[in-house]
C-alpha cells in the first residue's frame, strides 16, 4: 500500500513495485484515481476513506508510507504481523502517536527511506531505460518561481513531481 500515491515518489513507487509483480494499492485524491490505475495500481482508495474499513485490520505486507500525519496509526492497523512499513515524507504532518504495543506485537519492522546504497541509484536507471518505469514531470519551473512551484504543489492537484529548471 503506498500513501501519497500522486507525487513523483509515490507514483514511481506504484511502478516499482509493480514490475517487481506486487499488487499495489495506492492512497490518492479521487479525481486522480484513473491516472493512477494506468500506472499500475491494482486498487485505488481515497486519503478521505478509513482504510481499516475498506482493507481490514491486518490486511498489508507492507505500506510504503510518503505522508504519515492523522492517517498514520491506520496504516500500522491495517500491516499484517511481520508487516513492514517504510516512511520517506511527512507533508500531512511529522508528529505522529504510536502505541508501541502495535509495533511488538505485531512484530513489525519499520524502515526510514532517505539514504541508499550506492547500487539502489543504477538500478533504478536501468529501470528507466528498459522502460519498466517512467518519472512522471507534473510542471517545471524556472528556479526564481519557486513561490509559484510550492503554491501548485500545494493545491494537490499534480500527479508526479513539480521540478525546477536552472
Amino acid at each position: 500500500m503506498i500513501s501519497g500515491a500522486s507525487g513523483g515518489v509515490g507514483s514511481a513507487a506504484i511502478q516499482l513495485a509493480k514490475a517487481r509483480g506486487a499488487k499495489v494499492i495506492a492512497i490518492t485524491s479521487p479525481s486522480k484515481f484513473d491516472e493512477i490505475k494506468s500506472l499500475g495500481a491494482s486498487q485505488v482508495i481515497s486519503r478521505h476513506d478509513d482504510i481499516v474499513e475498506v482493507l481490514g485490520k491486518s490486511s498489508i505486507n507492507v505500506v510504503i508510507d510518503l505522508v504519515a500525519g492523522e492517517a498514520w496509526g491506520k496504516f500500522l492497523e491495517v500491516l499484517k504481523p511481520k508487516g513492514r512499513y517504510a516512511v520517506s515524507g511527512a507533508i500531512a504532518g511529522p508528529i505522529v502517536e504510536l502505541d508501541i504495543r502495535t509495533l511488538y506485537l505485531k512484530d513489525l519492522s519499520f524502515f526510514g527511506c532517505t539514504v541508499l546504497e550506492a547500487e539502489v541509484f543504477g538500478n533504478l536507471i536501468k529501470r528507466i531505460e528498459n522502460k519498466d518505469i517512467k518519472p512522471l514531470v507534473a510542471k517545471i519551473y524556472p528556479l526564481e518561481n519557486i513561490v509559484d512551484a510550492q503554491k501548485e504543489f500545494l493545491k494537490k492537484k499534480h500527479i508526479g513531481k513539480i521540478v525546477f529548471s536552472i
